[in-house]
């Protein structure tokens, strides 16, 4: 980091609070731009669809400081300010009118994901009872029947249809002491059926925010307009059933593309404001990648992090992955479990760079991942695990091509398939390899090993790492041995090395080779025997005293292995 460097503005780290973003003078990506935007385009309700940590939150704290009349003319005053000389007061006056004018109602549902149903519920009652709470100074002229429902609403005592409601009730509220209609902020609305999907209490969870939005929002004559965010479309379990004033902004959609997440240009100037305009092409490489409405679209959190790392001299490797850590990826661990030989032939082509052709349909559901397994490749696009790269029309239908879209969710894709091969062998039996292995059984090894590679997903297209990534897997589990890799012995470094704990075992000694072909296998097998030999790596073994020594040469051709002895 230069000198110059030092001194520049601060990085916030997981601060979506837009009022302190600003006050407490972080380095702040000017989005208000949206503010014109939405006004120009808006339906009653939008909801906008985006993956996880791409600034959505941040986005509705922006809308509330911009909107809200707080009934405080010095704290109105003081929000007017944090907008002074950003993009949305260069759109004209019309817009700057429209600030500090209008009741706001802002909730959010990330934390209303719980372990079973009861809890979920009690978590959402305090979200309500808070904002109720939030508005309270403004409320308190409210009629007494009105009164008396909305105190137990915000002291947690109100009855399920209160807080099913609840929304209505509190614009309700709202117009009746201000006269002012109100604008609902609602944050990570889908959070909750993630949750209740995993947890097996769906319908319930279904059943709750269908009632709490088809009140709230739809036919709501206390509503002037609504933003919603989340990752996915719930549409057909009728969350938004009749909602006809709704308007949908999906990855897939044209309209609000760089609205969230960092463009290309955005990133070039922070890199330049930090002092670390040479790293562009890393930052690309690592963070880039996503397609949205024409746009090229970084994942703002990680690069939020790994800039925050570089201004602090923290970063043990100069790239790292960040948004892995944001959530369970879950997902990618179901689409893995369930996969068929198809699904598998697909991430192998995903992994190696590759593209797969969908269709892809916005408005499936999470029961959808059991009704068909090609569904999920639509759930990991709106999730952030794909991206689109292109669009062809065949026919009725819309093609999309779908990618991985950069190295951080690469790695995250390549971690998640060495845990499920690890769990896949814990309850595959092994024994018969075990013992082929023993014995020197070289055609019963060939056969076990090409079975167990057909099992598995590759990645790295088929390289060497991989082939002793999935052997040491294997390996690690053979009771009496300890597993040793790349370990220098004699003249070099065998690639696997099984040392006995009692010397009267056999000690064990891997070499394997890439084939180039189905042909040459044989061949690579005898060069894998012929350098164990010439770079000696059964020294260790005379030197402990093991009396009986085996070393095998293995060669692999993407999901064959061919086993020689000598």
């Amino acid at each position: 980091m230069s000198e110059a460097a030092q001194d520049m503005k601060k990085l916030s780290i997981g601060i979506n609070d837009f009022e302190e973003l600003i006050d407490s003078d972080f380095y702040y990506v000017d989005k208000t731009r949206f503010i014109k935007e939405l006004l120009d385009n808006w339906s009653k309700v939008n909801l906008f669809l985006r993956p996880r940590r791409f600034g959505k939150t941040l986005t509705l704290s922006t809308l509330q400081c911009f909107f809200e009349d707080t009934g405080d003319e010095e704290v109105n005053t003081k929000r007017r300010e944090l907008f002074t000389g950003l993009d949305i007061t260069k759109a004209g006056q019309k817009y700057m009118d429209r600030q500090t004018s209008r009741s706001v109602i802002s909730i959010s549902l990330k934390d209303v994901k719980k372990k079973n149903f009861n809890l979920a519920y009690n978590a959402l009652v305090k979200v309500i009872a808070a904002e109720y709470r939030r508005h309270s100074a403004a409320t308190e002229q409210l009629p007494v029947d009105m009164a008396e429902k909305y105190s137990a609403v915000m002291a947690e005592k109100g009855s399920e249809s209160d807080y099913y409601d609840s929304l209505l009730f509190l614009s309700e509220c709202l117009l009746k002491v201000t006269g002012k209609k109100s604008i609902i902020l609602i944050d990570e609305y889908d959070v909750p059926l993630d949750g209740a999907w995993l947890q097996g209490y769906y319908s319930d969870m279904i059943d709750l925010i269908k009632s709490l939005f088809s009140t709230g929002l739809k036919d709501n004559d206390n509503l002037e307009f609504a933003v919603i965010t989340g990752c996915l479309r719930v549409s057909r379990e009728s969350i938004f059933t009749g909602m006809n004033n709704l308007k949908i902004y999906s990855v897939a959609a044209n309209r609000f593309g760089d609205s969230f997440g960092f463009t290309q240009g955005e990133v070039d100037v922070m890199l330049t404001h930090y002092g670390e305009a040479a790293r562009s092409e890393g930052f690309r490489q690592w963070y880039d990648g996503y397609r949205i409405g024409g746009y090229a679209i970084y994942n703002p959190w990680s690069v939020i992090n790994t800039m925050a790392d570089l201004k602090g001299g923290q970063l043990a490797v100069e790239y790292q992955a960040h948004w892995a850590n944001t959530s369970s990826n879950d997902i990618v661990k179901r689409l893995i479990l369930q996969s068929d030989d198809e699904a598998k032939a697909e991430m192998e082509t995903l992994m190696a760079g590759g593209g797969i052709e969908k269709t892809i349909r916005e408005d499936l559901t999470y029961n959808d991942l059991e009704e068909g397994r090609s569904h999920i490749w639509n759930f990991m696009l709106f999730t952030g695990y794909l991206t689109i790269t292109n669009i062809r029309q065949d026919q009725d239908e819309t093609v999309y091509t779908l990618t991985i879209p950069n190295t951080e969710v690469r790695q995250i894709y390549e971690h998640q398939v060495k845990d499920w091969f690890e769990e896949r062998l814990k309850s595959e039996d092994l024994t018969p390899l075990y013992d082929a292995i023993l014995r020197g059984d070289t055609e019963r090894m060939s056969n076990e090993l090409t079975e167990l590679l057909l099992d598995t997903i590759s990645y790295y297209d088929y390289a060497e790492n991989y082939y002793h990534g999935f052997l040491a897997g294997i390996l690690r589990g053979m009771n009496g041995y300890i597993l040793k890799s790349n370990r220098e012995v004699g003249r070099g470094r065998p690639d696997l090395t099984l040392c006995p704990k009692r010397r009267k075992n056999p000690y064990i000694v891997f070499e394997f080779k890439k084939a180039t072909d189905y042909d040459t296998m044989e061949a690579a097998c005898q060069a894998a025997l012929e350098q164990i030999d010439r770079n000696r790596y059964t020294n260790d073994a005379k030197k402990e005293g093991c009396t009986t020594i085996l070393y095998y040469g293995i060669a692999f051709h993407k999901k064959e292995a061919f086993v020689m002895a000598e």
